[in-house]
Formats: structure tokens, C-alpha cells, sequence
């Protein structure tokens, strides 16, 4: 211990703040599965790291917003990020910034696609497809055309690209003179169920009007300009789906919004892949390494932590690491490929074991991704661990649903795991101590310290 100050009483602190690393396997949660013995993909895979952090540490359920709620990524990270007090700006905007498309501040902004429909007899058109791997010369023709069109309506329709050179068929469209992006989606998700969905404002949006106005004006001519487009005739012609309509989904709108290190109090970083955590990094300032991600699950994250631990030593005091490889697994409706990719992911986290002996380590998922049944995803808990100095074990000794259901953490919030993981590291907020204007999850690294005058 260090000896008091002058006049004190009290020893001095130690300053023993450790980094935080936060692996999230997007998806990790599922529903228990016949075929597996009534296991989760989780309970029923063999993962001995995740089993040695399990007993090592400490084990709850984390339910990003509760029982029954069906969160997204977008906004499960937004909370887990410390930021769920903090108005959305929308996934379009996300996925405008990790293109490297400018997106200015108070102008609306959507996510458009180009699909494959047909027209029921009372007039509703329906989602029947997407553009596939051999459409690629017919989408950048029509989308050529989309984006002139959505020129002669004031708009900006920027295509974007597609992993692996895979056909283009994805846009987002800006429309200045619109400010408030608070509308609904025209892409209906449940293609079976919904049809091509009607813009319209959403409840508590009052400058929204104009902007589903002029959103649903485009739809419909582009609507008309693809169904008359030559490039469809000869598709017709030969047997194949036209692509003949634009979906929109993800609307918002960029507006004022803290940095992480504002927000939480500390430097933060992420290691990505995808253009949505490339946009979450650069409009949270977070330092990055972004990877490609390469089929070999296991291989790919070994890159990923190694990837960690260079930010680390950069400065980082908060990591996060992802893979969506778990919830594509999942979203393929067979439980046996999740339970294998969550195996492939727990070969590749092994240097977890030795992280968590210098930083606090916790893995966990966004949400749950079922691999059963008719729905995409659920409010159904994922397993939590947590491992590193000064978190005391509990009693679970393996990962998965059923096991951490024992933990001592209970059923965690999106926004409380932050906070627990920052306290694990020593760096809790004292409540009632103000040193920055935004009241912080952390201790703050940096608050503007007064000038001396001499």
C-alpha cells in the first residue's frame, strides 16, 4: 500500500485498473433442441475453454432487454456499449459510415435493396427473393438506373458493396431536405407473412411526414421503372425472377452523439469485420482493427485476439471482438452447424486463458439466434461468463444456458454489463463524485484538469 498523503489518516490507492476484453459470438443464445437431447447448441457442444473461464469466473443469463424481447445486434450493442440513454441514429447510418459513405448531420437516411417480387389480385406486391450470384451484371444495370432516378427526386442513392465480390444489391439512400428519419421499414422481413410494407412516420416522429412522403414517392417509381426496365423483360423472358422492386429498412438519422470515451470515461477499441461495427466504431470514435473474416472459424478468432491484444497495448482500456460466424449458424435452421460453429469459436478463444490473467474477459451474445422454428431472433437468455483478476468464481463450472442459470449474476440487462464488467476492472464510477460534465459508467481516465496560473 502506499503511505498516506500529508495530513491523511488513509493510505493511498493503488492504481490496479485492468482492460476489459468483450468477445460476443452474435447469436449465442437458442432454445433447447430434440435432436440434441433437449440441449441448446451451447450446452450440448464440447468447449473446454469456455468451461476453464467458466470455473475460473463468474456465470449469469444475459438478456439484452428481458424476457420475451427480440433485440436486434444494432441496438443490443448500443446498449451494451453504454449508450441505450442515447437516441439511435439508426442502422442505415451505421452502415453508411462503415462503407465510408459521409453522412451529414439531420439528414434522413434509409438502407434500400434490390428484390424479386409478385403481385397478389387484391394489389399487394410480395417479397419473393433477393439478388443471387449470377444476377451481378443485371443488378448494376438496374441499379444504375435506380440511382439516376433517385437523382431527379433530390436523393442520393449510394450502392454499396457485397463480401466476397457477391453481387451488388444493397444501397442507402440519403435525402436531404428530410431531416427526421423516423420512419417505418417498407422491407417487410417476414416475407411470408408481411407484403411490401406502406412508409409511413413512426409514433413519436413529427417531422417525419414529408420524409415517408418522398421515401414512398420514390419506391413507387422505381416500382414502375424496374417492372418496364429491359433488363427485366430479358430476365423474364428466360425464365427468370425480375428484380423489380426496392425494399427500404433501418431509417434514421445522424444527430448529436457522445464519443465512447465521453460516455463510458475510457479509450475504447474494437476489432471488426462487418460494416456495421466499422460504422458503430467510427461514430463511437473507438480505435479498430478491422480483419476479413476467413472461413476457419477457430483461425479467425485466434487472428481477432491477437488483433485484441495489439490494442491493448496501444492504450485501449475496453475491447470488444465479434464473429457473426454463431449467428449465420443459427439463422441455417440446423441446430448441429451452430453447434459446431460455437466448438470451432471455443478452439479459437484458448488465449482467453491467459488474457484473464491480466484483463477482465467476458464472452457472451447479442441475443438469442434460434436454430429451430420460424423465428429469426428471440428474447431468450444467452450464456454470460466473466473471468479475470478479482472476480470470484461461483459455482458453475461449464458454459451454456443451463449451467449459468446458476451464476451468480442472475439475469443481466444490456446496459448492466458494462458497468459490471468496468467494476470487475477496478474502474467503477463513484457515484456522487462528478469529475466531468456526463456522469460516466467509469472512472474517467482524463478529466480536463484545472490550469495552474503559476
Amino acid at each position: 500500500m502506499r503511505p498516506p498523503g500529508h495530513g491523511e489518516t488513509q493510505p493511498r490507492l493503488d492504481d490496479d485498473r485492468r482492460p476489459v476484453v468483450l468477445v460476443v459470438l452474435d447469436g449465442l443464445g437458442d432454445r433447447p433442441v430434440p435432436e440434441l437431447g433437449d440441449r441448446t447448441p451451447a450446452e450440448a457442444a464440447h468447449t473446454p475453454v469456455l468451461d476453464a473461464l467458466a470455473a475460473r469466473g463468474a456465470s449469469g443469463w444475459h438478456l439484452p432487454f428481458g424476457w420475451g424481447r427480440a433485440p436486434s445486434s444494432e441496438l443490443a450493442h448500443w446498449a451494451v456499449f453504454g449508450f441505450g440513454d442515447v437516441p439511435f441514429p439508426g442502422r442505415a447510418v451505421l452502415e453508411a459510415l462503415g462503407a465510408g459513405v459521409d453522412v451529414p448531420a439531420g439528414v434522413a437516411v434509409t438502407h434500400a435493396a434490390l428484390r424479386t417480387s409478385s403481385a397478389d389480385a387484391d394489389g399487394r406486391v410480395w417479397i419473393t427473393g433477393r439478388v443471387g450470384r449470377d444476377d451481378a451484371e443485371d443488378a448494376a444495370a438496374l441499379f444504375t438506373d435506380v440511382v439516376d432516378l433517385a437523382g431527379t427526386h433530390g436523393h442520393r442513392l449510394v450502392p454499396l458493396d457485397r463480401p466476397g465480390g457477391r453481387a451488388r444489391s444493397e444501397a442507402v439512400l440519403l435525402l436531404p431536405g428530410h431531416a427526421d428519419g423516423g420512419v417505418t421499414d417498407s422491407d417487410p422481413f417476414f416475407e411470408d407473412r408481411h407484403p411490401w410494407l406502406r412508409v409511413l412516420p413512426v409514433e413519436g416522429a413529427a417531422g417525419a411526414a414529408p420524409t415517408a412522403a418522398a421515401l414512398t414517392e420514390l419506391l413507387v417509381a422505381a416500382r414502375s421503372a424496374l417492372r418496364a426496365h429491359p433488363v427485366n423483360a430479358a430476365r423474364r423472358a428466360r425464365g427468370a425472377p425480375a428484380l423489380d422492386v426496392v425494399t427500404t429498412k433501418w431509417s434514421g438519422a445522424l444527430g448529436p452523439v457522445p464519443s465512447f470515451g465521453e460516455q463510458v470515461g475510457v479509450p475504447g477499441a474494437a476489432v471488426t469485420s462487418t460494416r456495421l461495427y466499422r460504422g458503430l466504431a467510427a461514430l463511437l470514435g473507438l480505435r479498430t482493427r478491422d480483419l476479413a473474416s476467413v472461413p476457419d472459424l477457430a483461425a479467425d478468432l485466434v487472428a481477432r485476439l491477437d488483433a485484441c491484444r495489439a490494442l491493448l497495448a496501444e492504450g485501449a482500456a475496453f475491447v470488444h471482438v465479434h464473429t457473426k460466424a454463431t449467428d449465420d449458424a443459427g439463422h441455417t435452421k440446423r441446430p448441429r452447424a451452430k453447434l459446431e460453429a460455437i466448438e470451432a469459436a471455443d478452439a479459437g478463444l484458448a488465449d482467453l486463458l491467459d488474457l484473464a490473467d491480466e484483463a477482465v474477459v467476458a464472452v457472451t451474445g447479442d441475443h438469442a439466434t434460434p436454430s429451430t422454428g420460424g423465428v429469426l431472433h428471440t428474447g431468450d437468455p444467452t450464456p454470460l461468463v466473466v473471468a479475470g483478476p478479482g472476480v470470484r468464481p461461483d459455482t458453475v463450472t461449464a458454459f451454456g444456458e443451463a449451467p449459468a442459470h446458476a451464476g451468480w449474476y442472475g439475469a443481466l440487462a444490456a446496459r448492466d454489463l458494462l458497468p459490471l464488467l468496468l467494476g470487475h476492472a477496478n474502474r467503477p464510477a463513484f457515484l456522487g463524485h462528478r469529475p466531468t460534465p456526463r456522469r460516466t459508467l467509469a472512472l474517467p481516465d482524463d478529466p480536463p484538469p484545472m490550469p495552474d496560473p503559476g
